[in-house]
């Protein structure tokens, strides 16, 4: 069961609201002895906040901000339509639409939406998907970025479910994206930064997601694109057209179509 606690009382019905559309369960203040992390809702918004902090520590708190720190830093220096995620994507003149079908904490929903996209956001996690629109709804309050963030629009559910093919298949989104979550290399695990910490924490595996490749497949106008490890199998043991690999992660592409505009 996901769990809100809400510690300003000011925003009591906020905390109502939230728990209403995101199937959450108001809990008291007194959780936060426990250890892991909690969502709180408190009047920055809302985070995910670290329990059983022994007193004088730092409370680790995780919150999804579109408006500073790594994710403003790509906007402003992330190299644009040159980075893997746009080629793989297909951005050029023409800005495909896209189903962010593992939306997560919102980051490549996000740069896709700075590079001019269209992108419907799905996430099932209630916890994660409270987060990121509590990020947009702040977001949107930045001129800075309003703009990129009213190109995001998020719906909670799962992809199992919400990727079903429209009836008129003039209404197909061009691209339809997945980042299911991989298991992490424990050799590695000193380096996940402490917000990641959390978020598997919260997220756990994606042990379903190869029942998605298909899906996806059924639902996308131009192409699917798979992100991956380097080195891990393709999605659903199925090898893509081609794949952009980087250092760390891989794009796995696969094409149906050119992406380019519609036909009238």
């Amino acid at each position: 069961m996901s769990l809100l606690i809400c510690l300003d009382h000011s925003k009591d019905s906020e905390a109502l609201a939230l728990s209403q559309r995101f199937s959450l369960s108001l809990a008291d203040e007194s959780l936060l002895a426990e250890p892991g992390f909690h969502l709180c809702l408190d009047e920055q918004g809302l985070s995910l906040q670290q329990g059983n902090v022994k007193p004088g520590k730092k409370r680790t708190q995780v919150q999804v901000d579109f408006s500073q720190g790594a994710v403003a830093h790509r906007r402003k220096f992330g190299g644009g339509q040159g980075q893997d995620i746009a080629k793989a994507i297909g951005v050029s003149a023409y800005k495909p639409t896209v189903i962010d079908a593992t939306a997560g904490l919102g980051r490549d929903s996000f740069v896709l939406a700075t590079l001019g996209c269209q992108v419907t956001a799905y996430e099932r996690q209630p916890v994660v998907a409270a987060l990121l629109q509590d990020g947009l709804n702040r977001g949107a309050l930045d001129p800075e970025i309003s703009d990129i963030i009213h190109r995001i629009h998020l719906e909670f559910g799962s992809s199992h479910e919400l990727l079903v093919p429209p009836s008129d298949s003039a209404l197909l989104k061009d691209v339809v994206y997945l980042d299911p979550m991989f298991e992490h290399d424990e050799k590695a695990k000193a380096q996940v930064k402490k917000d990641m910490q959390a978020f598997r924490q919260v997220v756990g595996q994606d042990a379903d997601a190869d029942d998605l490749l298909s899906r996806a497949l059924a639902c996308a106008r131009c192409r699917v694109v798979v992100k991956r490890a380097r080195k891990a199998r393709p999605l659903a043991d199925r090898e893509p057209t081609y794949s952009l690999t980087g250092k760390a992660n891989r794009f796995d592409i696969y094409v149906k179509a050119k992406v380019a505009p519609p036909p009238l």
